[in-house]
């Protein structure tokens, strides 16, 4: 169990020093093409949640969040033991928690710059703790869906019904 707080951790060390970079080598709104059309890295500043809903609700954030991480590790120290991918969807959303808490609390602000335009649509600006929170969440969808395959194979067995 402690290698998911270890990758928090480190989710949490890239996401604090990709920002710093951003901060002290870009000027807000400059633009950087990495691929034509399709990836830029772009200096941008969101004051909101994501895509920028509710923008200037810090305190919001800061209960939500702290709400948020507790609830992680409380879940991580009870049900990761022996679950891998439990435990790394887990790891990935703390870290990103913490990283764009750590933004909020001493910027006021979350610093983005993952700049796509994916199928001609342009996405909203992020981040890695965005993306950390995006990969976890996807993780523990996963890990809910085998645990209920699991679980309906188990009751299915008990009853001697196949489907």
């Amino acid at each position: 169990m402690f290698l998911y707080y270890i990758l928090a951790f480190v989710i949490i060390g890239l996401d604090q020093w990709t920002k710093w970079l951003i901060v002290k080598n870009m000027e807000l709104g400059e633009s950087i093409t990495i691929v034509e059309n399709f990836l830029y890295i772009t200096s941008h500043r969101n004051i909101g949640a994501a895509w920028g809903i509710l923008p200037g609700q810090m305190w919001f954030f800061y209960i939500i969040t702290t709400v948020v991480i507790v609830g992680i590790v409380y879940y991580m120290a009870k049900h990761a033991k022996g679950s891998v991918l439990l435990g790394t969807s887990l790891g990935l959303m703390l870290g990103g928690a913490i990283g764009n808490f750590i933004d909020r609390i001493f910027r006021k602000e979350v610093v983005d710059f993952v700049d796509t335009y994916i199928f001609g649509y342009d996405f909203p600006i992020f981040n890695v703790a965005d993306s950390a929170l995006v990969v976890g969440v996807a993780l523990l969808m996963i890990q809910m869906f085998r645990e209920e395959r699991k679980a309906k194979e188990k009751l299915d067995g008990e009853t001697g019904t196949h489907h």
